[in-house]
């Protein structure tokens, strides 16, 4: 027992000691710029903004686009009828104002003056008609249709192919007045309008290019967002320049935005320290704690809505045993992935529902519903006997299974700690394997993994937001987890406005799900970033990546 116990607090110090190495690298780099020496000080004057995305997106179309590698460029891009303000407020964005009527099942927008495309064209309701009905195509195949189908009148039926587009509740009344009908009342409708994929697009572009948005330099990238893309240079950087076209574009101070897109960390890093980066997202770790220690004014430490977690692919055995996945889960330290590896301050997961969402009593959410994970080595023994027992196998069947998760230093060091946590608590042997995040993303989809490296950023302000992604039908559902009673209980909660039944079926759905765990949650995110002192205005809503839409860079 004291040789297993040394055995991983090695691999936890070697972890460490490794990313701290990484960090301390950009320390001694040859080439380090002056302080406060910036990467807008080499354009000429003009003032660009230069920061990292982390992975290669699968394209730019708001429609199709399915992680935060894809929204955290688009949301410059693109602007919806609603937006998250610097105060993290929902507030009219493209919309002047908006109406809901009495039963709160009809939502009519008013739109502002004057909106233009990039390009020049004027932006009117028909615009967002398109773009949403679009969304629900099947020929698009749009992994977040759901946001549309679960909620707008004809809208499921139209997808599944029983209905007709024309009975679909959403309408373009005139060019500045679009009305939206729904299935049942949803009071964090206005919310999902400032989603992403609700986003408008231009018709005449997307018809013209079913491409349009996976090469800029093939054709103009149409755009009504703060930023329009100029320049996509694969696996390099993504490009934007000011839209002088939009509707608030003489509150944007900024000429322009430069998206890295790169993995590494450590090189990252050195990026930020040589002057390269004004704005550093997700450093890693131990620079995270390192930062955090010395109280480095540089550090900002967002609020964040999500959970970082393990999905099973339930079809395969012997994942598709439930006592297996307790047991993989009950066999975990929480406590020493967060303090010892993780280092951004996180919290230990309770459930699939972070803190920060309010109940009907307007109680948190994840207090009211109580701590659902259990910390168990004993019971995890006892649990995958029983289960590897019930599907016919040994443990020696579980060296041919396969973790995998994306190309990341953190990542790669956190699968590691679980590997050594499961071999020394339950004696299992688990092959790890690292892969690029849009690799990642397509297997999980396809169900080409075993155990795979997942996280969830909510899309709206409700609990619905971390849940409804497991119901049986919904294209997210990467686990292929079934359970009618739990497809009941959202169904329920989907079809009224009577905020305690909502919540209490939500309450009930969740204990269901931590009971069968086809997920292994592990914690609640924060997102840390570094800030040049000279760069002012960037803001981050609770639910997406910080905000450049009003950011400056101040001379030295």
């Amino acid at each position: 027992m004291i040789n297993k116990k040394v055995r991983l607090l090695s691999v936890l110090i070697a972890c460490v000691m490794l990313l701290a190495a990484c960090g301390g690298a950009a320390n001694n780099g040859a080439n380090k710029k002056a302080e406060g020496q910036t990467a807008s000080s080499e354009s000429g004057g003009t003032k660009i903004l230069r920061t990292n995305n982390k992975s290669e997106p699968g394209s730019l179309d708001p429609a199709i686009i399915k992680g935060t590698h894809e929204s955290f460029v688009v949301y410059h891009a693109f602007e919806g009828l609603m937006r998250y303000d610097e105060n993290d407020k929902l507030v009219p964005a493209q919309a002047e104002s908006y109406e809901v009527s009495d039963d709160g099942m009809t939502y009519t927008f008013k739109l502002r003056d004057g909106l233009k495309w990039s390009n020049g064209d004027p932006l009117t309701a028909k615009d967002f008609e398109y773009a949403w009905k679009r969304v629900i195509d099947p020929k698009l195949a749009s992994d977040y249709s759901f946001q549309i189908t679960t909620y707008v009148k004809g809208a499921e039926e139209y997808y599944n192919g029983k209905g007709s587009i024309d009975d679909v509740g959403i309408k373009a009344l005139d060019d500045k007045t679009l009305e939206v009908q729904l299935k049942a009342p949803t009071p964090y409708f206005l919310d999902i309008t400032a989603f992403y994929t609700l986003l408008p697009v231009n018709e005449k572009v997307v018809s013209a290019n079913p491409d349009w948005a996976k090469d800029p330099q093939s054709t103009e990238f149409v755009s009504n967002g703060a930023f329009k893309i100029t320049e996509w240079n694969h696996k390099e950087n993504i490009k934007m320049v000011k839209n002088d076209n939009y509707v608030d574009a003489d509150k944007v101070k900024l000429d322009g935005l430069q998206f890295d897109l790169l993995e590494d960390n450590n090189t990252a890093y050195q990026k930020y320290e040589g002057g390269e980066y004004d704005v550093l997202v997700s450093p890693a770790p131990a620079v995270t704690a390192k930062a955090v220690q010395s109280k480095d004014p540089e550090l900002q430490m967002g609020k964040d809505l999500g959970v970082y977690y393990f999905e099973f692919n339930t079809t395969k055995k012997p994942f598709n045993n439930v006592n297996v996945r307790k047991a993989l889960s009950m066999a975990l330290d929480r406590k020493t992935i967060v303090e010892k590896i993780a280092q951004g301050g996180q919290m230990p997961a309770e459930g699939i529902i972070p803190y920060g969402l309010n109940d009907d009593a307007k109680k948190d959410f994840r207090e009211a519903n109580g701590n659902l994970i259990t910390e168990d080595k004993a019971k995890a023994k006892e649990l995958l006997e029983k289960g590897l027992k019930e599907e016919g196998m040994t443990m020696d069947d579980l060296k041919n299974c396969t973790l995998s998760y994306n190309t990341d230093e953190a990542h790669k060091k956190i699968a590691q700690a679980l590997q050594e946590m499961w071999k020394q608590n339950l004696g299992v042997e688990l092959n790890l394997e690292n892969m690029e995040f849009q690799v990642l993303l397509d297997n999980r989809k396809a169900g080409n993994f075993e155990i795979a490296r997942s996280g969830w950023m909510g899309d709206y302000k409700d609990p619905m937001t971390m849940l409804d992604l497991f119901m049986t039908d919904n294209p997210q559902n990467n686990s292929r987890w079934s359970n009618k009673e739990f497809d009941a209980l959202l169904k329920k909660a989907s079809s009224t406005g009577d905020q305690k039944v909502r919540m209490d079926s939500m309450k009930a759905a969740e204990k269901i799900m931590m009971e069968e765990m086809p997920v292994i949650p592990v914690y609640f995110y924060t997102q840390p970033r570094l800030q040049k002192p000279n760069v002012t205005g960037v803001y981050k809503p609770l639910l997406a990546y910080p905000r450049f839409i009003y950011a400056d860079i101040e001379a030295k």
